[in-house]
């Protein structure tokens, strides 16, 4: 046998956490914070100091892949009491501190893009298989300055396949901005009839 299970607050949390990402993501935000509150709820009702700051972790990075600009300031108030060095790793990651940068405590998918040279961290991201490290990889390129169209293009379509509406309509403004700039008249009247049908669907449907 795999020994006994792991306790209720342990999965509850990964359950809620997962459920948190799905609809923040979908861009239903009352539901994905109470299911966040939850999450945190059964974390800290065991009194878990380490894996509370990580639910924080990882809501930061969740809405940093959405191009909001958190600073994850509950996650570092919390880990000054209980560090974790991978998980301090991963802030550092997040929040864009990525000079002497330990890159081998980094989940695996986000350490070519920190070690790769500027110029060329947004080859780096057609290589990512997981959706969303593809899509926090490519806002935080955005964050950094580092993004070119091909990088605008590509988290675009990512959140598209996979239904992401709140970063999708961030995304496809970020696309029309740049063919405004650029006088593409063409590409602003394609990506203007994508925001529209985006924009609809996150309207509350009629009861």
């Amino acid at each position: 046998s795999g020994g006994p299970p792991p306790p209720d607050w342990k999965t509850d949390s990964a359950d809620l956490i997962a459920r948190y990402q799905k609809h923040a993501l979908l861009g239903e935000n009352t539901l994905a914070e109470r299911y966040f509150q939850q999450a945190v709820g059964a974390t800290g009702g065991a009194g878990r100091v380490a894996e509370t700051a990580r639910l924080w972790l990882v809501r930061c990075a969740t809405r940093r892949a959405m191009l909001i600009d958190d600073a994850c300031a509950e996650y570092a108030e919390l880990a000054a009491v209980a560090p974790d060095a991978a998980d301090q790793a991963y802030y550092r990651f997040l929040t864009l501190r990525w000079e002497g940068l330990d890159v081998a405590r980094l989940p695996d998918q986000h350490r070519d893009l920190v070690r790769a040279p500027a110029g060329n961290r947004h080859e780096v991201l057609s290589r990512i298989n997981d959706p969303l490290a593809r899509l926090l990889d490519a806002s935080l390129l955005v964050m950094r300055q580092e993004a070119d169209a091909a990088t605008l293009a590509l988290a675009t379509e990512t959140a598209s396949e996979q239904g992401w509406r709140q970063p999708l309509l961030t995304y496809l403004k970020l696309q029309h901005q740049r063919a405004a700039a650029h006088g593409n008249a063409a590409e602003q009247a394609r990506l203007a009839r994508r925001i529209q049908l985006v924009e609809q669907s996150l309207l509350p449907t009629p009861k």
